[in-house]
């Protein structure tokens, strides 16, 4: 049969038949339905069908890939992402070493709480149980079973037809309440496999768009309590995020003092007229002190999981009793409260909003509270808080090497208030807790002309400070202030930390400068891991492993092509253009020599750890 007398394929058969895409692109078209801009990771040889897609996917303008140095850097790029933009976090790796680089950071947003896409490659599905380099399935070092108590999905694709179904599933699993780790490991062969180019089958935001349910007798028993008359405090943790306008004008309705737990400093203006600091890790007298008032008939917890940190090491006397009611929006919490009084569960937003429309109508607006509400002044040289601090005369003190103290007051009087901070697992997060209070303007949102609507809503990328007090990596800070930077990019990020935790990160430096980002990395070099140093000698332990030899972290940062500076006074401090240093585009490294022999604001860990059990 001659080659013209071959049927010709019918012109319409052809048009029917849809073009054909790699799997890998079919996870793009879900990120991209979610808004998620950035996929973090670091590539390599069973990952490469993943960014080849991404290379695509960057080529359109949508999903492109940020290249970490360290696979645990990039976990905590994502952890930094979602809080400045509520999308879900995306990491991706290679198989064996580059799977099992993530385990850290996966851990950490586990214990934290954080919405991670987990997407770990395998060698092909023929290559199983013989031998493969870098082979990470049930045969060879199983990846599967490292992660499985550190997610909350935890899935091989095997088979193309479960990709779609999976990938759903894994993405409403990290998103569903409590948020955390999903993952996804999926061999070469399957990621490169083609597939017809149709829509995605799911639509995943309007899966994920669920209604809020209410506990409507706990709501309506609450607000009874509250509309009672007895003297309250509101403990104003992570989960308020979106509620804070609200809950600030009810505490200003009740004249009811505010305090946080580490994870929710940040959340209330450290000028506000009712804070009276931190409870728990690194805190304040202020707060312990208001909290033990016999006075106060009722204790406020409100999106918070009652943790060691954030309970002053569970703390019977001052929280834990049955003085506490409990409000939240995710039940696993009201686990941690089982003496409480009373659990409400439902969104936090709502309930506020419910008990501030009752009190709006029947309690008049003290005087003082009318004060509070007037924008606070804006003055770059303001004074401290109204609070009680440990060592208040370090905040000025003028010594050489610079005081850790100073460092925190000055630090805010230099940077902007929009400013994002980011403090490091060590003596940087007690320092930085303790002492660091960014100065805010958001006394308290004014009301718009509309009924029953208001401005200045803040967003989860509102929360000024953020630290890592759960699971506590050390290097968290420096992959997450990458993170944060690239998410929200109108805002310089600071990250502070530790010569301890940057000579195990320090690398993603490189990161930020390959991206252009404006972040300040502020070493607190001490010679030393500071924290576990003074611990050591609170609790009468062996002096023993914390010394580190003097590096210079500014001439790093140079060598990785920021900019580096030495801080040795507090006078080097003010001698920086930092107007210059926010608008640059790279990073830029502070290595600030501080007084070795000051002891963090740690002491109620340390009795914590060298207390006798049973």
């Amino acid at each position: 049969m001659s080659t013209s007398s071959k049927p010709k394929p019918n012109a319409k058969d052809q048009s029917a038949t849809p073009p054909l895409v790699e799997a890998a692109d079919l996870i793009i078209q879900y990120l991209e339905q979610l808004g998620v801009e950035h996929v973090f990771g670091v590539p390599g040889g069973s990952i490469e069908p993943l960014f080849n897609a991404l290379a695509r996917s960057e080529r359109r303008g949508t999903v492109r890939p940020i290249v970490a140095r360290h696979e645990t850097g990039a976990g905590f790029m994502g952890d930094g992402y979602f809080h400045e933009t509520d999308r879900l976090a995306v990491v991706c790796s290679t198989s064996g070493p580059g799977a099992t680089n993530l385990v850290t950071s996966v851990a950490s947003a586990y214990e934290e709480r954080i919405p991670l896409l987990v997407i770990t490659a395998q060698t092909p599905l023929y290559t199983f149980g013989r031998g493969a380099v870098q082979e990470s399935s049930c045969t060879g070092v199983n990846v599967l079973s490292l992660l499985q108590p550190i997610t909350r999905y935890n899935s091989l694709v095997s088979h193309i037809a479960q990709l779609e179904h999976k990938l759903v599933a894994a993405i409403m699993t990290a998103l569903q309440s409590p948020n955390g780790p999903a993952h996804l490991s999926i061999p070469r062969d399957l990621l490169q496999t083609k597939i017809p180019n149709a829509a995605p089958a799911f639509d995943l935001k309007n899966l994920l768009d669920k209604p809020m349910l209410l506990d409507d007798h706990a709501v309506e028993r609450f607000i009874e309590e509250i509309t009672s008359g007895k003297p309250c405090v509101f403990v104003v943790g992570e989960g308020c995020v979106d509620a804070t306008e609200e809950i600030l004008a009810v505490a200003r309705k009740l004249q009811a003092p505010i305090v946080t737990p580490p994870h929710g400093k940040g959340l209330v203006s450290p000028f506000h007229p009712l804070y009276k600091g931190v409870i728990g890790f690194a805190g304040h007298d202020s707060a312990n002190d208001v909290l033990l008032n016999p006075k106060v008939e009722r204790v406020i917890a409100i999106g918070t999981a009652l943790s060691e940190f954030a309970t002053n090491n569970w703390d019977s006397e001052a929280i834990l009793n049955n003085r506490l009611i409990h409000v939240d929006e995710v039940e696993y919490n009201f686990t941690r409260s089982p003496m409480a009084r009373m659990h409400v569960r439902g969104s936090i937003r709502t309930i506020f909003s419910r008990l501030l429309e009752i009190l709006d109508s029947s309690v008049e607006e003290p005087a003082a509270a009318a004060r509070e509400q007037a924008p606070a002044k804006e003055s770059p040289d303001h004074a401290l808080p109204a609070f009680i601090l440990d060592e208040p005369e370090k905040c000025t003190d003028d010594s050489e090497p610079i005081k850790p103290q100073r460092l925190m007051t000055d630090l805010t009087r230099l940077f902007p208030p929009q400013t994002r901070w980011f403090a490091d697992t060590g003596a940087s997060i007690a320092w930085g807790v303790h002492y660091l209070h960014p100065y805010d303007r958001r006394i308290e949102s004014r009301r718009r002309s509309v009924p029953g609507r208001r401005s200045g809503r803040r967003r989860r990328n509102d929360f000024v400070f953020r630290t890592s007090v759960t699971f506590s990596s050390m290097g968290w800070a420096i992959g997450a202030s990458v993170g944060a930077a690239l998410g929200f990019p109108d805002s310089p990020v600071v990250c502070l930390t530790g010569d301890g935790s940057m000579l195990m990160s320090g690398q993603e430096i490189s990161t930020a400068v390959r991206q252009r980002l404006s972040v300040v990395f502020v070493v607190l070099n001490d010679g030393g891991y500071g924290m576990v140093k003074h611990g050591q000698r609170l609790g009468s332990a062996e002096h023993v492993g914390t010394e580190l030899p003097q590096s210079d972290f500014a001439a790093l940062a140079r060598s990785l092509g920021a900019e580096g500076f030495v801080i040795n006074s507090p006078q080097d401090l003010q001698a920086l253009d930092i107007d210059a240093i926010c608008s640059k585009k790279g990073p830029t490294l502070l290595d600030v020599r501080i007084d070795p022999e000051e002891c963090p604001p740690m002491g109620a860990r340390v009795k914590m750890l060298t207390k006798e059990s049973g």
